[in-house]
């Protein structure tokens, strides 16, 4: 949920028994059980940790652990190297609450052991946007000439068949 230069929205569904946390920024879905199952054993880890919810009223409350050690970037690249690579004792405790129609709080836990001292907490609003639109194709395209080629292409097959 960590914001970074581009790529920040979310979408988020919720069924009975899961939310699934869709991210812009290369399509990646988290998949939260929220059906009081244990967490994966220890030795199974995986890219975006071993996530279980639960709610504490109106607030969605994700405990997530158990992360690959191919986890990169989290949170993001703005931080300290110490942050690139979560160890196997990073803990995450997620908070969800509702403020409004178009707002979450979103609030989250940091415990690693191995790494920081102590845990501590990041905090900040989510908010719904009326014009963003959400999920275009996540692509870089500098220097990509594949599409202007396959429209030139195009154009060249349609000239030979009007002719």
């Amino acid at each position: 949920m960590m914001p970074a230069s581009y790529g920040n929205s979310y979408r988020i569904l919720q069924t009975p028994d899961y939310v699934a946390i869709q991210y812009e920024m290369v399509h990646e879905t988290r998949i939260i059980p929220l059906d009081k199952s244990p967490h994966l054993p220890s030795s199974i880890r995986q890219y975006m940790g071993d996530g279980r919810g639960h709610w504490e009223g109106n607030t969605l409350v994700v405990e997530t652990k158990n992360f690959s050690d191919m986890t990169q970037n989290w949170p993001r690249d703005r931080f300290a190297q110490e942050w690139r690579t979560p160890s196997s004792t990073m803990h995450l405790r997620e908070r969800f609450t509702r403020t409004a129609e178009d707002a979450l709080d979103y609030e989250v836990t940091v415990t690693d052991p191995s790494k920081f001292t102590k845990p501590f907490t990041i905090v900040f609003p989510l908010m719904k946007s009326p014009t963003q639109q959400v999920f275009l194709e996540y692509a870089c395209h500098e220097a990509n000439y594949g599409m202007l080629h396959l429209l030139s292409e195009a154009r060249n097959l349609e000239k030979r068949k009007a002719k």
